[in-house]
């Protein structure tokens, strides 16, 4: 996989092309993880929130590709892009319904009666990537990539203890950001 998102890094589309059909079942998964933080009438289904990152996959064309997790942080950024501007089209439209305000750790056990504020989860991390990009890079690769702390480590570079401090800081910047 790496030899193909490499070939894919130096232009080559067809290694693109071949590459993202047999990646297609763990994008689903992803997809299934973040729609089951949404709320229960959520009208993005899991195959267009898939196919909406798969196109945007597509056309990237000055990513320089690690590795696989490197893929994966990008398609779950991808990924929250796309429901965060799901959101703010929802919450446009019916001008200013907006769903409830829930902290981070609210937000990680979230079920349909409580659903998660995407567009206030996400002006809250644009926050935090201004004070602690490294802060805001991890919470997007645990929370939105799924990754967990030793995965998040090696693709950081730090130990596995620093990452699960930094994370209880994200968690405690974010939660009071998003009580206030």
């Amino acid at each position: 996989m790496t030899e193909m998102l490499q070939r894919w890094s130096d232009g080559d589309e067809a290694a693109g092309a071949i590459l993202l059909p047999q990646l297609y079942d763990d994008l689903l998964r992803l997809a299934r993880s973040q729609l089951r933080r949404e709320r229960a009438d959520h009208t993005l289904e899991t195959g267009a929130l898939v196919h909406e990152v798969y196109f945007k996959l597509l056309k990237q064309k000055r990513i320089a590709w690690r590795d696989r997790r490197h893929f994966y942080a990008i398609a779950a950024r991808l990924m929250r892009q796309c429901l965060v501007d799901h959101a703010r089209g929802r919450n446009a439209y019916r001008r200013g319904g907006r769903a409830r305000k829930v902290s981070l750790d609210e937000a990680l056990h979230v079920n349909a009666s409580m659903p998660l504020d995407l567009v206030e989860l996400d002006d809250a991390l644009h926050e935090l990537a201004k004070l602690d990009p490294d802060k805001a890079k991890l919470v997007e690769l645990r929370f939105f990539g799924g990754l967990t702390v030793q995965e998040i480590a090696e693709i950081l570079h730090v130990s596995t203890s620093t990452v699960e401090r930094q994370w209880r800081a994200a968690r405690a910047w974010l939660r009071r950001a998003l009580s206030s």
